[in-house]
């Protein structure tokens, strides 16, 4: 008998068919997820770097419920789901295995570096990339000089120059650009002397450049090296140049006094040892303050050497005063309901202290739990705005005396229209301008009422000159504004360096030097024609 043929057979049998995907998960959550991101970018938080967490938070829950998804419920051939699962994992782990992360924006997101790139410095001999001509450099002459952080007052404001409005009529020249090591110090400048602070390699090193040219006149190194994933590497404070003498403090509480021609030690304290405090999680950043014979800088020790006053001529300790932990702003002399003090914004809140004997003359508390960084900002009739960002703002307090020999802050009006997170507010006739969580904001000084608030400029520092506004943004840019209490009024800007830039300009004259983590530049600005 014949055997049957195939098609008398019919086809083998491949067993009940595979059910289909289940699609409905995928669906929910990615609708889940545009909802929450919707809702967080509308609705919560007031500052970018909450948003920007919780949005990195929704998108890694949603990566790992769709992986779940993918091998628990999809119901794909299990070589698919492997498949699908790898093609999400290997670009995750190359991505950790080529980059690492190198700090952070001032709105928390990470910057990113390849893993192989040395954070080392390199001379910047024969690579200065120069615009100016030796004719033209001949013929400039010093002016003003910047001589510590926030300029000469050190209330971010400079008289002069008259800056020209029209930068296309007349375009700054770029005199030198060129590489610098790691930190956050910005140039302090006395007549052709420019100094900043660097990290090379595991030393820290107060350097001296030729305004000019960017030639380096000299360098005093010293073994200390700060870094963290958040706050970066390198000294963050800027130095203090008085008489002939330099004064900087690094990352780890080293304070030196150098010749400022020569760039030899004269004396140096570390200052955390001497007063029992610690290095916060972002670093020391305190630039010195000089009053009368004395240096001061804030260490945040306790029992009485929260803030301490060495003298500026040898080293010798004076006097210390208060128990409040370090922040991150610096003091400054002022004068308040006819008193001479030192303010300091420290973790406690704004403290005065007697600039004779280092005694607390007041004290406002302040909302703790986030870092304290901008001055605190004088205004006339004994006003002061503080100033913080994490969502806190402003205030503005009137000091005064509750009787003879004793003052008091009082409140005047809050507002969180003002979040001045690492910004230097300025204020100017009665209008109070700064970035507020990065973007520029002008309030009314008498009520705190917000006049405008426009032009994300990120977390980056100003300087008013004469009646114009100087903006160096995170990015790099420079931007000049009219500040006018109707509108946000853009001159002009310029690129000016590449990267994240943090580090506070300086302005001597018509000369901007400007500075990051990784290059340093110098530019001269057009001045308006008489």
């Amino acid at each position: 008998m014949s055997q049957p043929t195939e098609s008398e057979r019919g086809a083998p049998s491949s067993g009940p068919p595979r059910p289909c995907i289940r699609w409905w998960p995928v669906t929910l959550i990615l609708s889940a997820a545009a909802g929450a991101i919707f809702w967080v970018w509308g609705f919560y938080g007031r500052q970018h770097q909450d948003k920007n967490l919780a949005t990195g938070g929704i998108l890694v829950i949603t990566i790992l419920l769709l992986t779940l998804w993918c091998l628990l419920l999809s119901r794909m051939r299990w070589r698919v789901r492997l498949a699908l699962v790898g093609c999400v994992l290997v670009p995750i782990l190359l991505v950790a295995t080529l980059f690492r992360i190198h700090g952070v924006t001032g709105d928390l997101l990470p910057v990113l570096s390849w893993r192989w790139a040395q954070a080392s410095w390199t001379s910047p001999d024969g690579q200065t990339r120069s615009s100016s001509s030796n004719l033209a450099i001949a013929q400039i002459t010093f002016t003003n000089d910047y001589p510590q952080f926030l300029g000469p007052n050190r209330d971010g404001t400079v008289k002069q120059p008259a800056l020209a409005r029209d930068w296309q009529a007349q375009p700054p020249v770029r005199l030198w650009l060129q590489p610098v090591g790691i930190g956050w110090s910005g140039f302090a400048v006395m007549g052709n002397r420019a100094v900043t602070q660097e990290q090379r390699g595991d030393n820290e090193t107060i350097n001296c450049y030729d305004v000019m040219t960017g030639v380096p006149l000299w360098s005093f190194a010293y073994p200390a090296h700060f870094q963290s994933t958040l706050a970066g590497e390198g000294p963050r404070a800027t130095p203090t140049l008085a008489g002939n003498r330099v004064y900087a403090q690094g990352s780890s509480g080293i304070l030196n006094c150098l010749d400022l021609e020569t760039g030899k030690v004269i004396w140096s304290k570390d200052t955390m040892t001497d007063n029992q405090a610690r290095v916060e999680e972002w670093g020391v950043s305190c630039s010195p303050l000089l009053v009368n014979d004395l240096v001061v800088v804030s260490p945040g020790g306790h029992d009485n050497r929260s803030l301490v006053a060495y003298r500026a001529a040898n080293g010798e300790f004076v006097w210390g005063g208060g128990s409040d932990g370090a922040g991150y702003s610096s003091p400054i002399a002022v004068t308040l309901a006819g008193t001479q003090q030192i303010l300091i914004f420290n973790s406690g809140g704004v403290r005065a202290h007697d600039p004779a004997s280092g005694v607390i003359l007041w004290k406002y508390p302040w909302p703790g739990g986030h870092p304290h960084v901008s001055v605190p900002t004088v205004l006339p009739d004994d006003r002061l705005l503080v100033s913080s960002g994490y969502g806190v703002g402003s205030e503005l307090l009137k000091i005064q005396q509750s009787s003879p020999g004793t003052l008091n802050a009082t409140r005047i009006w809050k507002s969180t229209r003002l979040k001045a997170k690492f910004t230097n507010v300025i204020h100017r006739d009665g209008y109070i301008y700064g970035l507020d969580d990065g973007i520029m904001v002008c309030l009314d000084a008498t009520t705190g009422q917000q006049q405008w608030k426009e032009g994300r400029y990120g977390h980056g520092q100003e300087i008013l000159v004469g009646d114009l506004l100087l903006v160096v943004a995170e990015s790099g840019e420079v931007i000049l504004l009219e500040p006018d209490t109707r509108s946000s009024r853009e001159l002009a800007r310029f690129p000016a360096l590449h990267g994240k830039t943090w580090n506070p300009p300086a302005l001597a004259g018509e000369f901007l030097l400007v500075r990051n983590d990784k290059e340093a530049a110098c530019y001269r600005l057009p001045v308006a024609k008489r």
